[in-house]
């Protein structure tokens, strides 16, 4: 059957718009798709850029100094104590989940929570210390007490110490010093 020219044309036109619309649906879903992997793969870059940062910065800082108090016998170390506070722009943090390490150039040894005193010197919450949960919070600080039990051989006097706060996330917080001579029986001492 032969059709007139401008029918023909029109059947032509027809066909090659409904090409062009098949080629613009297929590009926009194309489009789409590799718009949500893009927005897919940024959250997740911006999910790890956080997680890196929270491995990185500590969760806790260190308030005033480093103390000590020697043994009865004046030569060795009978307690360690330091205060901790949340570090600018932290969150509450779970004291339960810490521990510490104490390391002398004879002897190195860990400690978790169990083994170490918290006393809340500076609360937020307006409790009664006992009633504490174990969370730091901001503008809330705590006195870590260590009992470390080495004898003088292993840190007395001179002796260049390392104590290692390790909260579960983030890192690990150092505090040094040196054990002074000449200390007086079951005297305290702020070291560096």
């Amino acid at each position: 059957m032969n059709l007139p020219k401008a029918i023909e044309d029109a059947f032509t036109g027809l066909e090659a718009a409904i090409v062009l619309i098949a080629f613009i649906i297929v590009a926009a879903v194309f489009g789409y798709v590799i718009l949500g992997a893009g927005f897919l793969t940024t959250e997740k870059a911006q999910e790890s850029v956080h997680a890196g940062i929270q491995q990185t910065t500590s969760a806790v800082q260190p308030s005033g100094e480093l103390n000590i108090q020697a043994d009865e016998a004046g030569t060795g170390i009978n307690t360690i104590t330091f205060y901790l506070q949340l570090a600018a722009g932290g969150t509450g943090v779970d004291m339960g989940t810490f521990s510490y390490t104490v390391t002398t150039p004879a002897k190195v040894q860990t400690f978790t929570s169990n083994d170490v005193t918290y006393t809340w010197v500076k609360e937020s919450t307006g409790t009664n210390h006992g009633d504490h949960t174990g969370v730091m919070n901001l503008g809330e600080m705590v006195l870590v007490t260590i009992h470390p039990g080495f004898d003088s051989t292993e840190m007395g006097a001179r002796t260049k110490f390392l104590v290692e706060v390790k909260p579960s996330v983030g890192a690990a917080v150092p505090l040094s010093g040196t054990v002074p001579m000449g200390m007086n029986a079951n005297t305290w001492y702020a070291v560096y």
